[in-house]
């Protein structure tokens, strides 16, 4: 649940025939003008179809300065050193926002300015970062998926141990956060992602070391791509990855890990001193309109987090992009762990790639 680009925030001018006075995002606003209309949106790239964007911005005046993060821990330092501030909106995923709201950089939800908020599907709420629901809102989840090519694969696939397989060499791809293929070993170990006991952990690394064989490719962006093309024949991808190479090749078998299932979820937040708060909820409020969620899922191609907008989804998406019933009672959040045991799990990580030649 990455995206990657550059980011372009614009400043509003606000001049009188007096005198100019320029105000950065992070400044307090009163009265009426254009520094009432923007919508400072801090996420990753791709996370809305431009139409829906420009669509706000023409029912509401409202102009959305986008700006983007390439990982949660950029977001969360560029938070801290605003106090709050700067940015009106933001989307990031679970394990972050626990350390968000414990530091007092978001504000509570005025659920009056919402009013579709009751479209949320209660599966995605009440969650350890937010157990009240009182500061976010979901926007998108996904789990970790084994998708692999039976006409390439001599055995059937049907947990993360079989990607141990010797049939596998120089075949497997995986996805590039650290703790997702940590916690691979963990789960063929029996052991949760969150443990703290550093000597499971190093034996989860040890496991790992095994698997160097298989692997072909480690990287986040587009691996369904080689999969599609042969390169690979076996991988474990991100859900819009899923998504996007089943609708290209319906033959590809997806896998439900049988050791448990890791379980991710992006959501909206409105930082503590968000200069255009107002305007926040509005764009909240205006995403979890059943038809507008239905577009933006089938574009971000995660698990629709709008119960409303299930029904609306294109059927050719709908198997892909909502939850299965019953399916949430095997899995489990990758969380924050403690600095020692993420040190451990950051030089795991390193002698990994060093094993697999991806350096």
């Amino acid at each position: 649940m990455k995206k990657l680009l550059g980011f372009a925030i614009v400043l509003a001018l606000l001049v009188s025939l007096a005198s100019a006075c320029q105000k950065t995002p992070g400044a307090p606003t009163t009265g009426e003008g254009p520094q009432d209309k923007e919508l400072n949106l801090f996420t990753w790239e791709g996370m809305f179809p431009e139409e829906v964007l420009a669509r706000f911005e023409d029912e509401t005046g409202i102009r959305i300065n986008y700006s983007t993060f390439d990982f949660n821990e950029t977001m969360l330092a560029k938070l801290e050193a605003s106090g709050g501030g700067d940015y009106d909106l933001v989307i990031a995923d679970d394990y972050i926002l626990e350390a968000v709201i414990s530091s007092g950089l978001a504000q509570k939800l005025d659920l009056s300015k919402i009013p579709n908020i009751g479209n949320v599907n209660p599966i995605y709420q009440g969650q350890f970062y937010d157990p009240n629901n009182e500061y976010t809102v979901p926007y998108g989840a996904g789990v970790q998926t084994i998708v692999y090519n039976p006409d390439a694969v001599q055995i059937e696939i049907d947990g993360y141990e079989d990607l141990w397989d010797p049939s596998l060499k120089d075949s497997l791809g995986t996805i590039a956060n650290h703790r997702v293929i940590n916690g691979m070993a963990l789960k063929v170990l029996g052991e949760s992602y969150n443990t703290e006991d550093l000597e499971v952990i190093e034996a989860a690394g040890r496991k790992l070391i095994e698997l160097a064989p298989n692997i072909r490719v480690i990287k986040d962006d587009n691996l369904q791509d080689d999969l599609l093309s042969g390169e690979i024949d076996v991988a474990v991808m991100y859900t819009s990855q899923v998504t996007t190479a089943k609708l290209a090749n319906p033959d590809l078998k997806v896998v439900f890990p049988k050791e448990g299932i890791g379980f991710g979820i992006m959501a909206n937040f409105i930082p503590a001193k968000a200069p255009h708060p107002d305007a926040a909820h509005k764009f909240i409020d205006f995403i979890l309109d059943p038809e507008v969620s239905a577009e933006c899922f089938e574009w971000l191609r995660y698990y629709c987090t709008n119960k409303a907008a299930d029904e609306l989804i294109n059927p050719d998406y709908r198997d892909f992009l909502t939850l299965p019933e019953g399916f949430n009672e095997d899995m489990e959040m990758i969380r924050v762990v403690s600095a020692e045991a993420e040190e451990v799990h950051t030089r795991i990580w390193t002698e990994f790639k060093a094993a697999c030649g991806q350096n």
